[in-house]
């Protein structure tokens, strides 16, 4: 694995085939918690209010500031609670298994995006009050902004469909435990590609697993 210090600008810049071994500093996320599967009614009004919020914390920071940073991909972690699962997930992880043998029903997860300075929680806040007041959303009400600090992970970048991430998983995997480490915290997906644009097999989609590294 080759590794690197992410910043912002260059967050979005993973190579194709690799793994690298990054450090991922403290940024700020809008983000909204939930279970079930991806494209289900929960997560799809999930996606709904990140996007008002961000596109209005957008505007709001170029109203104030004079511009803004871009809105940022949609990103998720996601995990399972029931032990069977994980068992699943753990063979997927040694390639013995495909995402499609979950349960994706029961999948927990934390759907989110990025919000970059000089967004903060008070022009969050403001973007929130504004879409509340143009339609009522459960959505909305759990939407909250943190500081995160994701620190040392292992990425590399997946062209294809999502039903078809198996094989880079367990990639990432191997790659991971050649380097002496183990997962930590939820697995991270971060989503370049636009499924309702672009052509399944050339949806681009970073892989990213916390690690903890034997020499850490």
């Amino acid at each position: 694995m080759t590794e690197t210090t992410i910043s912002f600008a260059s967050l979005l810049k993973v190579r194709r085939g690799a793994v690298d071994l990054i450090d991922v500093p403290e940024f700020g996320f809008a983000v909204v918690t939930g279970t079930g599967a991806p494209g289900g009614g929960e997560f799809t009004d999930a996606l709904q209010a990140l996007y008002a919020i961000s596109y209005g914390a957008h505007f709001l920071a170029r109203k104030q500031y004079g511009e803004a940073p871009r809105v940022m991909p949609l990103e998720a972690l996601w995990c399972v609670d029931d032990p069977d699962q994980q068992d699943i997930l753990a063979a997927v992880a040694r390639g013995q298994a495909s995402m499609a043998d979950t349960d994706r029903d029961r999948w927990r997860w934390q759907a989110m995006i990025m919000q970059p300075d000089p967004i903060d929680w008070g022009l969050v806040e403001a973007a929130l009050t504004r879409a509340r007041d143009n339609k009522a959303s459960a959505a909305l009400e759990r939407l909250r902004y943190i500081r995160w600090a994701e620190g040392r992970c292992a990425q590399l970048l997946h062209v294809g469909p999502y039903a078809a991430e198996g094989p880079s998983i367990a990639r990432l995997h191997q790659a991971i435990t050649a380097a002496g480490g183990r997962p930590r915290g939820p697995y991270h997906e971060i989503y370049l590609g636009d499924p309702r644009r672009s052509a399944p097999e050339k949806l681009r989609t970073i892989l990213r697993q916390p690690v903890e590294l034997a020499d850490a």
